[in-house]
Formats: C-alpha cells, structure tokens, sequence
C-alpha cells in the first residue's frame, strides 16, 4: 500500500513537470523531455496520454523522435506557475482588481482571490502584501518591469520597516530614508507614498527612478498619511505625465 501511494506521487510529480516544460516553450521533442525527466520517451508518452484525460489539448507530431505541443483547450485547464510568476500575475492583477483595467475589476478579484487560496504558505502573504499596499488609478497599466523592486517596498509598506534608496533630486542623486506607506500604480508609472525623514514630510517618488534599494529592519510606528492615490497624482501632473 504505501509503495503503490509513493508510486503515484512519483508519477503525479512527474506529470506536473511535464505540465511545466510544455508551458515554458512551444515545441519539444520527445528525447529532449525524457531527458530532462530523467525517463524513457515510452513513459513520456503514457504521461502525455494523462495530460490529455486531465483535459490538456497536447498536440503530437511525426517523425523521428516526435514532438510534443501544448494547445489551447476546450476549457481552460490549471496552469503551473514558478514564484516569480505568481507574484507577477498577482501584481497584474491588483491593478485589474483596483479599476486600472476598465471592466475587470470583479474578474480579477475572484482570480485574485483563487492564485491566493492555492499559493504555497511562503507566497500566500506576499499577494495579502500587494493587496493592502497596492492602490490604482487611471485608465490601464504596463506592467511593472522591477517586480523585485516592487515587491521589497510592499514588504516594507506591510512589514513598517525603513527603506532607502538613492534617488535624483535636479543635477545630484541623493540617498533618501523613508517610512514606505504605500505603493501606487498609473496607466504609466508606480508611485511610492513614504514619509521623508531627512526632510521631515510626506512625499511620492517614482519607482522607475530608484536606485540601489535597500529595506531596514528598524520598524516605525505609521504616522496619519495623505490619501496616497491623491498625492501620486499631484506629482504625475506636476511633471505632466499624468
């Protein structure tokens, strides 16, 4: 019994990562998967006969070796996605979830509130994260091109830890300790609402602009804030890019 259970973990976990490299790229050989699972290509096709009873359209070809395709299907089937895309697809979809998409703000909270119900512990928080530190406006967003960034300030706006960056200020770049409140997104850029300890009041900086972030561990206790989305916009409009 439990040799027949730990047979069909091996093969559930095999059939995932199968799952995963037909995501990664559009086409492979059979050889080629069966190296990369480490089995032989007659166990590669019986796991691609179980992605098709799950649902999956994955296209076979001819030849030597054949070929293996995933296709769209007639329902949309799970997908796999690594640490760096879940957080990225949580980022994306915050902004739907907040009206930075015109009409996708209840779709991409139910999607939103599903990636958060299945994410492994260490993920989970991070999108709670993005949820209470994330704050749209505007009419759509690109996405965000420093997730690593973005993600180190939602930290700190979630954890009440310091941050600095350096940061241009006319013809110098200046180091800039904050008190990090909240992160916001335009159609064009993100903005972070922090208190400026050097200069002793509320300002908004562009993400784009930062350079050699950093977050303290040194906690703050938060001070009554401006409306975040208000005071990012003064400054877009300020520099006309709003």
């Amino acid at each position: 019994m439990d040799v027949a259970s730990g047979d069909e973990r091996g093969t559930t976990e095999r059939v995932l990562a199968l799952l995963g490299l037909l995501q990664q790229r559009q086409d492979w050989t059979g050889p080629e998967l069966a190296d990369r699972l480490g089995v032989t290509p007659r166990t590669v096709r019986r796991d691609v006969g179980r992605l098709r009873r799950l649902g999956y359209r994955v296209h076979a070809g001819q030849g030597v070796g054949g070929g293996y395709r995933l296709g769209p299907g007639q329902e949309l089937p799970p997908l796999l996605l690594d640490d760096e895309e879940a957080i990225a697809t949580a980022v994306s979809l915050l902004a739907g979830a907040g009206g930075a998409v015109a009409g996708a703000g209840d779709a991409a909270l139910r999607a939103l509130t599903k990636l958060d119900r299945v994410l492994p512990t260490r993920l989970r928080h991070e999108v709670r994260a993005l949820s209470g530190s994330v704050e749209p406006f505007g009419g759509g967003r690109a996405p965000a091109d420093a997730v690593e960034v973005l993600m180190m300030l939602v930290r700190a706006c979630r954890d009440e830890v310091e941050a600095g960056f350096d940061y241009p200020s006319g013809s110098e770049v200046r180091r800039r300790r904050v008190e990090p409140y909240r992160l916001v997104a335009s159609d064009r850029r993100w903005y972070l609402l922090a208190y400026d300890l050097d200069r002793d009041d509320w300002r908004s900086f562009r993400i784009d602009r930062m350079t050699e972030v950093s977050v303290r561990t040194w906690r703050f206790r938060p001070r009554a804030a401006p409306d975040a989305e208000a005071a990012a916009r003064r400054y877009s409009e300020a520099e006309g890019e709003f």
